[in-house]
């Protein structure tokens, strides 16, 4: 069979022409292929949170982890359970095994955990569930930090607010996934208790602690029909600014109101510090405060693309959105190292063709040495088509089979 197919193309006058068409279809399935740094092979993981409010670690092991890891132990394709249980929360994570769709398994653990929920015990919250995969890996990291003459001016918090007004704007950019900010600390309205002033008036601490969980809330209660239209009904009341909290009645003493204001001290301002990120230059010194903005990309994306794309819009928001006096620098860029290996790739192929050629020509003569140098690069180009139609793309483990 081999003989007939030779001896086929040999004496065809479409040989030519198929070599051409080869190569150019392989050209543009090598311009086309999507570069990223980690293969698409889907092994999904699927977080289960339980929120145990009053739970010590031992009870809530025996009472919602071990029946949580009976439940996802007999769902379809799931190769490993893992749990940690503290204090007030469990954590349960199903791994699926390779090639399962990520929906497929996030919907089974919905379904599953549903069927079963009479086995954990009542008062118990429904579970939050939150899949992952590959493409939460993020593709680009950006990371904001002061100039060095600009340091005292700057502080995480405020970095923060720059990075919050950067990340929509970036996420208008075609196949950008998944978003988050790392660093810096978020604005909040704080309310310090007195204890001296709640002693002095006789409020107690729940008592505060209930009026300020229940005070922002609004709901409609029903409608009121008049003059041909239709009215809405809203009770409660939401809070407008920091005044309105200080005027929050909690209760009455000696016949006069006691408000929020009078047993607690409110603060306006970052959140306590717990976590902080750094930036420290290879040539300067200098301490900076930092935020980092991670982007992943869409499945199937081309990650070259998508991070190139990221970082023209960057340049076009200096000035309007990032100040003059903040600097941003790519800390991560999956589309650089994987354009980096893939062009390396590319090279040693051409070495190895080069040098395959000249080998064959030296040993089997010249016209041997020309028919290598038409088969080799055809080949390869060819594998380069088939992955294409087939969806696959260019990243560390198709490099290594190449």
């Amino acid at each position: 069979m081999s003989g007939v197919l030779a001896r086929t193309f040999i004496e065809s006058k479409l040989t030519p022409l198929l070599l051409m068409a080869a190569l150019a279809a392989g050209l543009v399935a090598l311009s086309s292929l999507a570069r990223e740094e980690e293969p698409q092979i889907s092994v999904p993981m699927v977080d289960i949170l339980v929120t145990v409010d009053g739970y010590k670690a031992v009870d809530a092991a025996e009472l919602v982890t071990k029946p949580l890891e009976d439940i996802i132990k007999g769902i379809d394709a799931v190769e490993h359970v893992y749990s940690q249980t503290q204090d007030d929360r469990v954590v349960v994570t199903a791994r699926f095994k390779v090639g399962t769709d990520e929906d497929v398994a996030t919907l089974r653990i919905h379904e599953q955990i549903r069927a079963h929920m009479a086995e954990i015990p009542i008062g118990i919250p429904e579970p939050l569930i939150i899949g992952r995969g590959i493409n939460d890996v993020a593709v680009l990291v950006l990371t904001l930090t002061p100039k060095t003459e600009a340091v005292e001016r700057w502080t995480d918090n405020q970095l923060l607010s720059v990075a919050e007004v950067l990340r929509p704007e970036l996420m208008k950019e075609d196949d950008v996934g998944l978003t988050y900010i790392v660093g810096g600390r978020k604005d909040q309205i704080r309310i310090e208790p007195d204890t001296e002033a709640l002693s002095r008036l006789g409020v107690t601490l729940n008592q505060l602690v209930d009026k300020i969980a229940n005070a922002n809330r609004s709901f409609l209660v029903g409608q009121v029909q008049s003059a041909n239209k239709v009215l809405p009904v809203a009770s409660g009341q939401t809070l407008m600014g920091v005044p309105d909290v200080g005027q929050l009645l909690i209760t009455s003493r000696d016949g006069r109101p006691v408000y929020v204001k009078d047993v607690a001290n409110i603060v306006v301002g970052p959140e306590p510090s717990t976590h902080r990120s750094w930036h420290l230059g290879k040539d300067d010194a200098t301490l900076r405060p930092a935020v980092s903005l991670a982007l992943a990309k869409r499945q199937g994306a081309n990650a070259v693309l998508v991070a190139e794309n990221l970082l023209e819009r960057v340049e076009t928001l200096k000035g309007p959105l990032l100040p003059p006096d903040v600097e941003v620098h790519v800390t991560r860029n999956y589309g650089h190292t994987a354009s980096e290996k893939a062009d390396e790739l590319l090279l040693h192929l051409g070495i190895a063709t080069v040098s395959i050629v000249v080998l064959i020509a030296w040993a089997l003569g010249l016209s041997a040495g020309v028919v290598g140098m038409m088969g080799v690069p055809t080949t390869i180009l060819l594998t380069l088509i088939a992955a294409w139609i087939m969806g696959y793309t260019i990243n560390r483990v198709s490099l290594f089979a190449l």
